[in-house]
């Protein structure tokens, strides 16, 4: 039988070791873990496609990926096993994050100036902030305020005011500088990564119960019967009660209106030819705003141009409505390299995760005073029902590799509760 068929269709499903709510990087993580071991498991996911925030498009024959990009603390990255073993590309090349090409708009004085800004709220935070806030380490007056707020956006999703000073630190720290790519996609091999697990796209989890047996998932297309569940849906649906958990979960549900997701929204334009962008260059928007955009230009050579937009800017474009991302980009684009290169650009597409109503944003953040709600989240309370993702991670969040780690953790941890429970369902 195709399970994945059978799944997809059926009304009332039985006979599962494991039920994984949400197929993103740590539901996928866990159902790879648990079908290796022998388990039976079911990925449900409420979108019609898995990966959940990776994830990859391909137009033209080239790879967007519309949500995670890179390879993070490659260097212990478990993706980059996984890409091995399934012969995907890794492309190794330094980043060019920093670097304005032709210092378009941003002189090298500038750039060592706004540097040295970024690097004066960095030694701030880290003698300490009595109010865990981030922005009451950045001078107002400074030139360069918008610039650092520029960076959190992109790095957190989230402006200096929402963010806890700890939390950031926790990451800061054990994070490496390390970051390689995938030129198939970041999205394409997390989906592709579930290889040919069983799955239920399309299907609404409205709660998990116990029963005598295990666990009970309703949703939208009948009920689901398994002898475990692992939860990976992101911190604002957990915020906003859209699965009804045991109460044991209240502590946890809690924690996680304490991590909202911050916003990282992406826009690709076909760059006309000819054109003398470099491979792999990039460009800052307005160096001194915070709302300002980050350009990868001609990524592994494609002629495209990747638009990055986080925080505040990206959510208040997506509330602006169609086209306003789009109309912000080329703006700051018309402003570096010419109006009439601009407007030849072709837009090709663009994420507004916010509006994706079963995310509703990007990757966690902690407010400030709020950093040890990430251990509130991970805390498992209770024996067949464990909590996954990257806002349960202790030191990898916002990142798809502490998504796998946490995804692991669960996946371990039920087997091994399983392994010491009476088999009344699936196989043991």
């Amino acid at each position: 039988m195709d399970r994945r068929k059978a799944f997809v269709h059926c009304t009332s499903v039985s006979g599962i070791d494991v039920a994984i709510v949400g197929a993103g990087a740590a539901g996928i993580a866990a159902a790879r873990r648990l079908a290796n071991r022998g388990r039976s498991v079911l990925l449900i996911d409420a979108l019609p496609r898995i990966g959940g925030r990776a994830h990859t498009l391909a137009v033209d024959g080239v790879a967007l990926d519309m949500g995670c990009g890179w390879l993070h603390s490659a260097e212990r990255n478990p993706w980059v096993g996984v890409a091995e073993a399934l012969d995907h590309a890794i492309d190794r090349s330094r980043s060019a994050w920093g670097d304005q090409w032709r210092n378009l708009g941003f002189s090298t004085a500038e750039q060592h100036e706004a540097g040295a800004a970024f690097e004066a709220w960095n030694e701030a935070i880290r003698a300490g902030v009595a109010s865990d806030r981030a922005s009451d380490a950045l001078d107002p007056a400074s030139p360069w305020a918008g610039f650092v707020e520029a960076l959190s956006s992109y790095i957190n999703g989230a402006q200096l005011g929402e963010l806890s000073v700890a939390d950031y630190l926790a990451y800061d720290d054990a994070a490496s500088e390390t970051n390689w790519r995938l030129p198939g996609g970041y999205g394409a091999l997390i989906a592709g990564a579930a290889g040919d697990v069983p799955r239920a796209l399309g299907t609404r989890v409205a709660s998990v119960a116990h029963t005598d047996a295990g666990v009970r998932l309703t949703t939208d297309q009948g009920e689901i019967d398994a002898r475990a569940a692992i939860v990976t849906v992101s911190t604002e649906m957990l915020a906003a009660g859209a699965i009804r958990l045991p109460s044991a979960f209240d502590t946890a549900c809690h924690a996680a209106t304490k991590l909202p997701l911050g916003l990282a929204d992406k826009l690709f334009f076909r760059v006309p030819e000819p054109n003398d962008l470099p491979e792999n260059g990039h460009l800052l928007g307005s160096p001194r705003r915070a709302a300002t955009g980050s350009y990868y230009l001609r990524p592994f050579g494609h002629p495209v141009i990747e638009v990055f937009l986080g925080g505040a800017a990206a959510r208040a474009l997506e509330s602006e409505g169609d086209g306003a991302a789009e109309a912000f980009a080329r703006e700051e684009l018309g402003a570096l390299l010419g109006s009439d290169f601009a407007r030849r650009l072709d837009f090709i597409t663009g994420s507004a995760w916010a509006k994706c109503e079963t995310i509703r944003g990007s990757y966690s953040h902690a407010l400030p005073g709020c950093a040890d709600a990430r251990a509130d989240l991970a805390q498992p309370v209770d024996e067949r029902i464990l909590l996954a993702g990257e806002a349960c991670s202790a030191k990898d969040f916002t990142t798809a590799h502490g998504a796998y780690e946490t995804g692991i953790a669960a996946a371990d941890r039920l087997d091994a509760t399983l392994a010491a429970l009476p088999c009344t369902q699936g196989g043991d």
